[in-house]
């Protein structure tokens, strides 16, 4: 590919990428004044209110029943192994995805396959944040 079309590529994909993130930023706010809309009406409905503080007195109880239930000694040793679990598979996410990526950027290929005989194929997610 010579560099004038790699360079109108690229400018055809900047302009790809800024359309798309009007039109998120433009939906993002058009979905907040709809939600704002629905949260007035709900407001203004004497039952729906009736209702929500009900639900909000239960889920109460609720929480207080969950933390007596969770406050016994088999439940913390429990929740302390479910931490270091999270905490664990969190450093394995990181540490596989910096190996697909030593692995794709070695190999060449954007596929391997696993003990199991399957061929995978490694993606990226990619996202659009604002620079600091």
């Amino acid at each position: 590919m010579s560099e004038e079309n790699q360079a109108q590529n690229i400018l055809n994909i900047e302009s790809l990428i800024n359309n798309a993130s009007n039109r998120l930023d433009t939906l993002t706010r058009e979905a907040q004044e709809q939600k704002s809309m629905i949260d007035a009406l709900l407001e203004n409905n004497a039952e729906y209110q009736e209702i929500e503080k009900e639900a909000q007195k239960q889920a109460k109880l609720k929480t207080i029943a969950r933390q007596k239930a969770l406050n016994v000694p088999e439940a913390k040793s429990t929740l302390e192994k479910l931490k270091d679990a999270q905490i664990q598979l969190k450093e394995i996410k990181t540490a596989l995805s910096d190996y697909l990526a030593q692995y794709v950027s070695i190999s060449g290929t954007n596929q391997i396959e696993g003990p199991d005989g399957v061929l995978r194929q490694i993606i990226y997610s990619a996202k659009l944040v604002k620079s600091k």
